[in-house]
């Protein structure tokens, strides 16, 4: 999806008009695919914003978004684990 967000810098002048088109398509997809939680909302929000300001489409939001959410349940995992190892 970074990919298809970063692809309006190949058409200099169509591509902020693409990236006017993309933001709000963008933002769902980043929000039906992270779950619809309040992370996801946020995220949808910030990756509209990343998509309707020129020059920020470098920020690879759903990479990040990627590496945060497994982060989160890792540690989530982790501390399930740890809970279930003491107690029997």
């Amino acid at each position: 999806m970074d990919l298809i967000g970063c692809a309006s810098y190949a058409f200099p002048v169509v591509g902020e008009v693409a990236d006017v088109l993309w933001a709000p398509i963008s933002a769902l997809i980043f929000y039906r695919l992270f779950g619809g939680s309040a992370f996801a909302a946020f995220g949808g929000v910030f990756n509209f914003m990343e998509e309707l300001f020129p020059g920020t489409d470098i920020i690879p939001c759903f990479t990040l978004g990627w590496v945060v959410q497994r982060v989160v349940n890792g540690r989530k995992t982790a501390t399930e684990q740890k809970f279930a190892t003491v107690v029997p």
